[in-house]
Parts: C-alpha cells; sequence; structure tokens
C-alpha cells in the first residue's frame, strides 16, 4: 500500500517579484535604522579621509625617500577612493 501513494514533491519556486516582495516585507528598515546606518557609512567616509590624508601628510618624507612604484598621488587616489566609496554606500543606505 505504502508503495502506491505518491509523495508530493517540493513546492514550486516563487517568482522573482514574489521573492522581492517576500524579502522587502521580512527585513523592510525603519526611519531611524536607516538614518543610523547612513550615518555610519558617511561618517567612516569622512574620519577615512581626513585621518588619511593626516598620516600621508605625517609619512610623506618617508614615502617619497622609499622610492615606492606607490607614489604620494596613488595613495591620495586609494584614500579619496575608499572614502567616497563610504559615503556612497551611506547615501545608497538612505534610498535603498
Amino acid at each position: 500500500m505504502a508503495k502506491d501513494q505518491i509523495l508530493p514533491g517540493p513546492p514550486p519556486a516563487p517568482t522573482f517579484k514574489e521573492a522581492i516582495k517576500e524579502d522587502k516585507a521580512q527585513y523592510d528598515d525603519c526611519t531611524p535604522c536607516r538614518l543610523m546606518g547612513s550615518a555610519v557609512f558617511i561618517g567612516l567616509g569622512a574620519y577615512t579621509y581626513i585621518s588619511g590624508r593626516s598620516q600621508l601628510r605625517q609619512q610623506e618624507a618617508a614615502i617619497l625617500k622609499s622610492k615606492s612604484i606607490f607614489g604620494m598621488r596613488s595613495r591620495k587616489a586609494g584614500i579619496s577612493g575608499m572614502a567616497a566609496t563610504f559615503v556612497g554606500l551611506g547615501i545608497y543606505r538612505w534610498f535603498a
């Protein structure tokens, strides 16, 4: 008798739109949560920029003396890029 029974298969997979709708309902943020997360990323970007540039100014002589392939310009660009990424994540966090 047990061999004659047909077991049901897995439930049908939800469509992409249904999955997004369920996910948004489950993880919908409140405004204070989004504001705090956004402020953290923007603050981290500002801190990275200010402290990174300060440390570069302090170490400029040693960096130039080392004749490294990564000079001051590329290091400044790296710090600026990292800071801009954090600020961009903060803006994204606020609106998305």
